[in-house]
């Protein structure tokens, strides 16, 4: 079974997202985030909801505005560089979002359905580790 993290700022939409890819079954961890909790991977220390991961889907909204997105994921990348990383809520005010290199995430515009949301999760498995 494919352990997903879903970290989001919303906990109805987390619920939402946790309750659709369990039905979907896959093993769900949340985190309400950077702004709810104190984050081991902005010191660039493991967390242990990740080191139990496959896969994590991150609101890129979770630790505040875009630069705190931009840095949660550079943090993120220097921790897990392998561990693939689906990125919702991103629109246009996100420029410094990578689909490739060191800083690479699988980007989902909006609240994606858990159809989209599945597709991504497994592109970002399928594509693990090969763009580091």
């Amino acid at each position: 079974m494919v352990r997903v993290v879903v970290v989001h700022h919303d906990p109805d939409v987390a619920a939402s997202q946790t309750a659709q890819l369990q039905a979907a079954g896959y093993e769900i961890e949340t985190c309400g985030g950077p702004l709810a909790v104190s984050c081991p991977v902005l010191e660039d220390q493991a967390c242990p909801l990740a080191d139990r991961a496959d896969v994590l889907v991150y609101d890129a909204w979770a630790a505040g505005d875009s630069d705190a997105g931009r840095e949660l994921v550079r943090h993120l990348r220097d921790v897990y560089a392998d561990l693939p990383l689906v990125l919702t809520a991103v629109d246009d005010r996100l420029q410094w979002v990578e689909t490739e290199g060191p800083e690479r995430v699988t980007p989902l515009r909006g609240t994606p359905a858990v159809d989209t949301l599945r597709r991504a999760i497994d592109v970002a498995l399928a594509d693990q580790g090969m763009a580091v």
